[in-house]
């Protein structure tokens, strides 16, 4: 029985500083789920025997089947907490009833920018990570993510039950574990974290780190025993807490507590956690699965205060094991404090946040409205995603109120990504039909929605395509756009059974570019109707949905495909020239390679395009040792404004120069999107402008004259500077036995691998026969690899596949008769362009 009505959540929206909005983060198969569920029977969604099983919020049919969640799912909960727990909290509140905003995301990396748009809108978030298998690759990448967003992470180390009752091993090994686990996730925190959050690294002695089974439904933290033994040695609980970590011992003979673990004759202390926190748990596991005694058990329960009812006591095995330790611990209770305690309010966060979610000015009236998460201030809602409802074809645009307060009826700006303050472009003036309260599988109407709240909006989806913002203010900048950690490099190319049904299969596309973040889809030069994705599971799930949701007609796909980025590795060998087609203009310009460091730095947004330009400059002579005054002169990043190429006038006392500059940005626009060798996007290439001599007449240097030279030069330029193509590489992360590390081997070596831990390093798991292998596969070679793996091994691998990085391909793409010249033709007739790359001598002109 839900213990919560929806006024009560709405009367909590009020009190931003009861607010907790978090998500769920971890890699795939770490137990999000089933832990969430602890928290969702304790606010009585579902019944407490169910916690665990329910996985009540993986709600698509596809994600039960599968065991895995595809996509984020909301739900709001109401809490009452008790007040011993209230004096913890350190944060300003007003009353002891908390409204936890929880989001479930998805551990596998094919979703991670579901991860992305679930933490644009949560200030704190619940790391899950796996007793055995310990800190992962997907682990790393959402924890990375959530520091980027400035989102304070506490930890859960779950399925300690596989520990004890599968590996069988003893306390102290562990302890061990725990401490390499917390160990690792500290290490990512202080790489990542950004000062303005402070030290939010985790401590088990401070609360931050829970231990427990999501799939029992039992967990503590160490608040909780020391609650109990406060009482029992008449000590302080903060004192209690410090004392049950690390490295301090208790001799029961001396009733005295020391930090050496032996005593006065050499005899050695059990540690305090194993003793006071292992201990307790131990004795039930030992007393329900190992050496069942029908007699003495009884006894012990009562002694830990735990009360079985009639029918629990004729349970045996799991089962009494199971509801023993859910009463003894119960999950939802540790989490729900760990929540409440240690993670920021939604007034605490935003007070911090704003700098990296607002691109306005600190001091506008939009920023102070975040800053101080005013509900009368002017409205600020940031949309992360589209969720689709039950009506075909309309979408519930799910977003954060950050500032004002947002209802039905008025009219509100709906700005775009592309939305630029001042101009028009990307902009609509309309009225949100309602707002709803996200509840898992279902909504639940609201009258309005104050700052501070996670909401859904209805009638604004065919405004906006994936995220937008929201706002009542002319003057309002937009939130930062998410940058997603994958890419979508993976292609295929959709066509209807019937021509007949074309018209929905296009509509179709439409809806499903709105219901991901991250895909893509567009329709080639060719008239292919191609999706991307980050992976071969995501294309999968797409088609999926496309074909049985979103088009709902016969569909054929094409064998999946990769794409490739065009660069060059060295200067230009002479400087290229160009002459526009009625021969008045002349463009003299050399491509060289930007380095992987700039490459990346403007990739990962640390150089952005939209920054001042003397800012940016300083940045670029400090740390990439350009010239200033080289800085100063950047006219364009390409493709899209924001690619990772630069076009940098270097020209001196050349006249009229500043009127063909918007002429020069599109032509680098049309030849960094098309490159010459195989028509595939431009990557790290710098293009400087050297000389131009430009007709006296503006009618003789229009664009129609200057963009093809732009392009025609730039091409030949590539082709003078060695071009190279450039493939994605995944970094493949594989946990297996120690009796399938052979076969991973083989089959790796199959596929290009470039393996990065061999059998002797410290890659196998402490405590277990697992090992931990990781390779970099070119993406091309990764189709069917977990297939492949699986047959291998009988079933005992599961890979986790997550884009790494760009790697340039060894050969020419100018060689003739080797395999790269194979790859290009396979390119060029896949797009139907002619086979043969264009010889140098159809772009350079001569003077």
């Amino acid at each position: 029985m839900v213990n919560f009505t929806v006024e009560e959540v709405r009367s909590l929206m009020d009190r931003p500083t009861n607010i907790r909005n978090m998500s769920v983060i971890a890699h795939v198969d770490h137990g999000k789920s089933t832990l969430t569920d602890s928290l969702v029977s304790k606010a009585g969604i579902i019944a407490h025997n169910n916690a665990g099983s329910a996985r009540y919020t993986d709600t698509r049919a596809d994600e039960k089947e599968r065991g895995i969640t595809i996509k984020s799912t909301a739900l709001s909960m109401y809490f009452e907490l008790g007040k011993d727990d209230m004096s913890a909290v350190k944060q300003k509140t007003d009353g002891s009833s908390f409204l936890v905003n929880l989001i479930d995301s998805p551990g596998h990396v094919d979703f991670s920018s579901e991860v992305t748009a679930a933490l644009r809108v949560t200030d704190g978030a619940l790391v899950v990570v796996d007793t055995v298998e310990g800190v992962c690759v997907q682990t790393e990448t959402v924890l990375r993510q959530a520091l980027a967003e400035r989102i304070k992470p506490v930890v859960v180390i779950n399925k300690v039950d596989r520990a004890l009752l599968e590996l069988q091993i003893s306390p102290e090994v562990l302890y061990q574990s725990f401490c390499r686990t917390i160990e690792s996730v500290n290490v990512i925190i202080s790489t990542y974290h950004d000062a303005a959050l402070g030290d939010v690294q985790v401590y088990p002695d401070q609360g931050t780190v829970a231990f427990g089974s999501g799939l029992h439904g039992w967990g503590f933290t160490l608040r909780q025993f020391a609650a109990r033994y406060a009482k029992k040695f008449g000590v302080d609980r903060d004192k209690m807490m410090k004392k049950l970590w690390g490295d301090n011992y208790f001799n029961p003979a001396t009733k005295k507590w020391t930090t050496v673990g032996y005593d006065a004759n050499g005899k050695a202390l059990e540690r305090a956690f194993n003793m006071f926190v292992l201990g307790p748990i131990y004795k039930i596991f030992d007393a329900v699965m190992f050496h069942p005694d029908p007699e003495a058990l009884p006894g012990m329960l009562e002694k830990l205060g735990i009360k079985l009812d009639e029918n629990e006591r004729d349970l045996e095995g799991k089962a009494l094991l199971k509801v023993t330790m859910r009463k003894f611990l119960p999950a939802g209770d540790s989490l729900l404090e760990m929540i409440v305690i240690h993670l920021p309010s939604a007034a605490t966060a935003q007070a911090y946040r704003v700098d990296t979610l607002y691109e306005g000015p600190m001091d506008d009236e939009s920023a102070i409205g975040i800053r101080t998460c005013d509900p009368r201030g002017p409205l600020v809602v940031y949309v992360s995603k589209m969720v689709p409802t039950s009506d075909k074809g309309r979408f519930y645009a799910f977003g954060r109120v950050f500032s004002g307060t947002v209802r039905a009826g008025p009219k509100v700006r709906i700005q775009g990504p592309n939305y630029v303050p001042g101009k028009k472009h990307d902009l609509f003036v309309k009225s949100i039909q309602r707002t709803v309260l996200m509840m898992g599988r279902t909504v639940e109407a609201l009258e309005d929605c104050p700052a501070g709240n996670i909401v859904g909006l209805v009638g604004i989806d065919q405004f906006l395509l994936k995220s937008g913002t929201i706002t009542t203010s002319e003057s309002a900048h937009n939130m930062r756009v998410m940058r997603f950690s994958v890419a979508a490099v993976v292609q295929v190319a959709v066509e209807v059974k019937n021509p007949a049904d074309l018209p929905k299969l296009v509509e179709g596309l439409k809806r499903l570019s709105k219901s991901d973040p991250c895909v893509q889809t567009w329709i080639s030069e060719t008239g292919e109707h191609i999706v991307a994705g980050a992976g071969e599971l995501h294309i999968e799930i797409c088609m999926k949905d496309l074909e049985e949701d979103h088009a709902c007609v016969p569909l054929k796909v094409s064998r999946p495909v990769v794409p490739y980025r065009e660069t060059v590795t060295a200067e230009s060998s002479i400087v290229a020239l160009a002459k526009s087609q009625n021969k008045h203009n002349r463009l003299y310009l050399k491509a060289m390679p930007l380095g992987d460091e700039l490459t990346l730095a403007i990739e990962d947004g640390r150089i952005d395009p939209r920054q001042d330009f003397k800012i940016r400059a300083r940045a670029l002579a400090d740390e990439y040792g350009w010239d200033v005054t080289d800085a100063r002169k950047i006219w364009a990043f390409g493709p899209d404004g924001t690619g990772a190429n630069l076009f940098v006038d270097g020209t001196k006392g050349v006249t009229y120069i500043q009127e063909i500059k918007d002429s020069c940005i599109a032509g680098l626009e049309w030849a960094t999107k098309e490159g010459v060798c195989a028509e595939e996007i431009v990557r790290g290439v710098r293009f400087n402008l050297i000389d131009a001599v430009l007709h006296g007449d503006a009618i003789h240097r229009g664009g129609g004259q200057v963009i093809p030279a732009v392009r025609r030069v730039i091409n030949a330029a590539c082709l003078l500077a060695e071009p190279a193509l450039m493939e994605p590489i995944y970094l493949v992360e594989i946990q297996c036995p120690e009796a399938s590390v052979g076969d991973v081997y083989s089959c790796l070596n199959k596929r290009r691998a470039q393996i990065l831990s061999d059998r002797d390093s410290e890659e196998r798991r402490p405590g277990t026969s697992m090992f931990t292998i990781k390779a970099y596969v070119p993406v091309s070679e990764s189709f069917g690899l977990t297939d492949h793996l699986r047959a291998a091994t009988h079933g005992q691998v599961f890979p986790q596949s997550v884009f790494d990085h760009w790697e340039v391909l060894p050969a020419s793409p100018l060689e003739k008769g080797g395999k790269m010249e194979e790859l290009i033709t396979k390119i060029r007739v896949r797009k139907g362009l002619n086979p043969v790359i264009p010889a140098l001598d159809q772009y350079l002109d001569r003077l």
